[in-house]
């Protein structure tokens, strides 16, 4: 298993979590579409790791995409760990927080922009800094 910056037994993270983050950023979980916060937010700040504080992405890499989850074009450089994930039937790429490995969604080589990147990230798994 691979050891991060940040390291807290499972339990640890439930209390700090919550029921609803710890779901979805240490069990892999997902919110429902157009259910997250940050979602149609387009304030000018940036977005950090909602277990550690880590900074994963900024303001201006944020766009709508319609999925129904935030988007980005682009991470903050080394702040994302790549994981191949092969469950539900697909081949996807899951995005981790590289500094604690709490799962943050997937990227997708889909992206309107010139990075031809969309992050599609739960809302649960970040918080926002103005």
């Amino acid at each position: 298993m691979k050891k991060y910056n940040i390291e807290k037994s499972e339990a640890e993270w439930k209390e700090q979590l919550g029921e609803d983050r710890y779901r979805i950023l240490r069990q892999k979980g997902t919110e429902a579409p157009h259910s997250g916060e940050y979602n149609l937010h387009f304030d000018e700040g940036e977005y950090k790791c909602a277990a550690c504080n880590t900074k994963l992405f900024e303001s201006d890499s944020k766009f709508e995409s319609g999925c129904g989850w935030p988007s980005f074009d682009e991470a903050i450089e080394g702040s994302i760990e790549y994981v191949q994930d092969k469950t539900f039937g697909m081949i996807r790429t899951e995005i981790l927080c590289a500094n604690c490995g709490s799962h943050l969604g997937h990227v997708f080589d889909d992206g309107p922009t010139d990075t031809g990147q969309r992050y599609c990230v739960n809302s649960a798994s970040i918080n926002f800094n103005k």
